[in-house]
């Protein structure tokens, strides 16, 4: 991690919302997620080597503002993500976010980039990631309920990785589920508008939730929830913000990324602080049993965690080596002499009182 993209020491690569998309489009959509899911199971694999803690969070009636950091030891790196369900209603986004990406070694940046839409892409690689794990053999089918900024990312990344051909659509606006039938016309999914969340489940072996609302919802009652499927709850991201009903919990096995942070602001919060789960990681590595039966639910209750954030800036990097889209930016001072700062400023305002 301790390779410099050319420039002097105070230039920091910046990827832009701009830059970003650009990015996107060059790889494409579905192998970016796919490369994606393939950097953060990676990065699964050597868990035992981050540095973990739950997100630093600040938190109000109308949001939430978080910082989520971590360290291999070589690399550091952190988000700043907040989550306002109702910014919707002023024309901002939910959810943004920017990160950066250092060398341990010397405490410099080595990547500030937009994480608004990495994010979203990030979410949808370990959605994908994790189901490939635990999903029920020959998975077909995907419910989708909630149709807002994640719904076409999640789609899109369970048919690269986990090779869905059908998805069915639900939101409580249902101009959001036209919104995403629209924008997935040409995926080559097959995508199903559907009326009720009952319709959405039906002969679906994967059900993924992600609705905004701050609030203890039941976007999943009990008897919607049949043998056999995998559940894919991301949109529970923050305490007092659940979406599925607690009998569900009980009749799953249930999967986190990092029990100390999905206890405060996962589903799990509404179980008791011992109530048994596993460790994504663990079954990755082979550690733990994943899926055991045809009959089973298995439930990831996914809220996010720093890693996959650092595992997403450090993707970026490495496709910044042999693609222009950034900017430099004089981020960082940088004297002739590290002793000098004053100096610098005392140099520049000569050069000033020059021209």
């Amino acid at each position: 991690m301790t390779t410099h993209l050319p420039g002097p020491f105070s230039l920091v690569p910046f990827v832009s919302v701009d830059d970003m998309m650009k990015l996107v489009i060059d790889i494409g959509v579905e192998q970016m997620l796919s490369e994606l899911a393939d950097e953060i199971e990676t990065d699964f694999r050597r868990w035992e080597l981050f540095d973990k803690t739950p997100r630093v969070a600040a938190h109000s009636e109308q949001g939430v503002i978080e910082l989520m950091p971590t360290s291999d030891g070589e690399a550091y790196g952190f988000k700043y993500v907040n989550g306002h369900p109702g910014n919707t209603h002023s024309g901002r986004q939910t959810v943004t976010a920017f990160g950066v990406l250092a060398d341990v070694a010397n405490g410099y940046p080595l990547l500030l980039s937009e994480m608004t839409l990495l994010t979203a892409l990030r979410t949808a690689a370990t959605s994908a990631m994790v189901a490939k794990h635990l999903m029920p053999k020959g998975a077909k089918t995907m419910a989708m309920i909630g149709n807002g900024a994640q719904s076409e990312f999640q789609s899109l990344a369970f048919k690269a990785v986990c090779g869905i051909t059908r998805v069915q659509m639900y939101d409580i606006d249902a101009k959001a589920t036209a919104k995403a039938v629209k924008n997935l016309n040409d995926s080559g999914l097959e995508v199903v508008a559907c009326k009720t969340p009952e319709e959405a489940v039906q002969g679906a072996e994967i059900i993924t939730t992600c609705t905004a609302d701050k609030q203890y919802a039941t976007i999943l009652s009990d008897n919607m929830v049949g043998s056999g499927v995998h559940i894919n709850a991301i949109g529970g991201d923050c305490p007092g913000k659940t979406e599925l009903h607690r009998d569900i919990l009980l009749r799953s096995d249930i999967f986190v990324e990092f029990p100390e942070q999905t206890r405060i602001e996962g589903e799990i919060q509404q179980l008791d602080p011992d109530h048994p789960v596993t460790e994504m990681w663990q079954v990755i590595n082979g550690q733990a049993a994943g899926r055991t039966s045809d009959r089973q639910i298995t439930l990831f209750d996914s809220v996010g965690f720093a890693t996959e954030d650092f595992s997403a800036l450090r993707y970026v990097r490495e496709q910044l080596k042999t693609r222009p889209y950034f900017t430099n930016l004089d981020l960082l001072a940088d004297p002739d002499d590290p002793r000098d700062l004053f100096g610098m400023v005392m140099r520049k305002q000569a050069k000033m009182a020059a021209e």
